[in-house]
């Protein structure tokens, strides 16, 4: 017996090889699958992913292409209350509880019924002093947008995460869209009527760019969005006081610049108030684009025809430094600029984003059921204009866009937020069906 305890030994010692050697292998094979997983998340961020299935005559775009520039000015998910709550306590975990408490204001499960309407209460101050006439109200134009066929998104993406393509045919309806974006004067009107309370003024904050922002603010700011930190979540700024609570639309004269820090639910609830409707997204492309085919702006291929600025954007170096080029470093009132095609829209890229009444998706028909061209019912139903969904579709591009790192003032663009989301540089316009007066 003796004699074998060496090869019993040997045996045992060999399954423990073996078994460790399996071990090893099934620890590479997951270290290669993640490897891999992460290449082709890689592969997919850093370019196109378009896969176009012919027999469902859809197109899907997947994955976050262009990450850096998504990133980068925040115009998409770096940029809603859900990520600024993560940021919030990420940063703000070394407080105590109490200081926590009255720091973390967000998410819409935290958002807050106010026993008043302060900003209504501050409206009917100016009033008082004389600061507000009102019945200074200057009615919205609206421009006709005939019935006609476009083509929507572009076979040549700049941004293929965003699901800029494929092109496709649409045909739509008659519609009227508002010339310009809805301006602080007519948000005021708006409030004073009916005495509504924005989301940011519930939340009892909204997102602010740091370069707007006074100095005692700015010193104040103890937290910031991890991805893109020129943008903060600010206490107390709201459509009135868009950079922050010593700021002030009516004391500054800025009754005439877009509304800003509306959420898409804020915007709907006005343009029903108005009797009108946000804009599908087929719609305001076809706005934006006119009657001109395979351009990248309203008004034709290049950014300053004849050196001359059309859109109020981004000059200069982003973030640190907006050279004003074009005549503002900031927003510009809602009629600047003058018309930007032929259909005499105003802003219709540039200046602030406007929402639009879709839910978001990256995926497009190509083709009615059937075959044959998309018209305004398969617009509306792949819209999901009904759809209680989180993410919303907003066009158009800001003045904080600049093509190095948000090139998504195209007529072609598109991003997107949550619902519940409003910033400085967000806000919309109106439009109606011509049958409704």
């Amino acid at each position: 017996m003796g004699r074998f305890a060496p090869t019993r030994r040997a045996r045992a010692l060999a399954l423990v090889l073996v078994a460790v050697l399996v071990l090893a292998l099934a620890l590479a094979a997951v270290d290669a699958a993640e490897a891999i997983e992460t290449g082709a998340r890689d592969d997919v961020e850093g370019g196109c992913a378009a896969r176009f299935d012919d027999e469902e005559g859809n197109a899907d775009a997947e994955g976050n292409a262009e990450a850096d520039a998504e990133a980068s000015c925040g115009c998409a998910d770096a940029q809603n209350r859900a990520s600024a709550l993560g940021d919030m306590l990420e940063q703000d975990k070394q407080k105590t509880a109490q200081q926590q408490e009255s720091s973390v204001k967000t998410t819409s499960a935290e958002k807050h019924e106010l026993d008043s309407a302060p900003v209504f209460d501050e409206l009917q101050a100016y009033i008082e002093a004389g600061h507000m006439d009102p019945d200074l109200v200057r009615p919205m134009p609206m421009v006709f947008i005939p019935a006609g066929e476009f083509t929507m998104g572009t076979d040549d993406p700049q941004i293929p995460g965003d699901a800029e393509g494929p092109a496709r045919r649409v045909r739509l309806s008659e519609f009227e869209l508002d010339e310009m974006e809805v301006s602080n004067r007519q948000f005021a009107e708006f409030v004073l009527d009916t005495k509504y309370v924005t989301e940011a003024e519930s939340f009892g904050w909204s997102f602010c760019f740091l370069g707007t922002l006074s100095e005692k603010l700015r010193e104040e700011i103890t937290v910031q969005v991890q991805e893109v930190p020129w943008w903060a979540p600010v206490n107390g700024a709201n459509w009135l006081h868009p950079d922050g609570p010593d700021s002030d639309v009516v004391l500054q004269d800025k009754l005439d610049y877009p509304v800003t820090h509306v959420t898409h639910n804020d915007a709907r609830a006005y343009c029903e108030w108005a009797g009108k409707r946000l804009p599908r997204e087929a719609e305001f492309e076809r706005a934006a684009k006119g009657d001109l085919e395979g351009v990248l702006f309203p008004w034709g291929a290049e950014m300053t025809p004849n050196g001359t600025h059309r859109a109020n954007l981004w000059q200069g170096h982003f973030p640190e430094n907006n050279t004003g080029e074009d005549g503002y470093v900031w927003a510009s009132p809602v009629d600047s600029f003058g018309a930007q095609n032929k259909f005499g829209l105003k802003n219709i890229i540039g200046n602030v984003w406007e929402w639009v009444a879709d839910a978001w998706n990256t995926r497009h028909h190509l083709t009615a059921p059937g075959g044959g061209m998309l018209t305004d019912f398969q617009v509306e139903i792949a819209g999901r204009i009904d759809d209680p969904a989180v993410e919303r579709v907003k066009k158009g591009g800001s003045y904080m866009c600049h093509i190095s790192y948000c090139y998504r003032y195209r007529v072609d663009a598109r991003s997107h937020n949550t619902a519940d989301s409003s910033s400085q540089n967000l806000g919309f316009r109106c439009a109606r069906d011509t049958d409704e007066d």
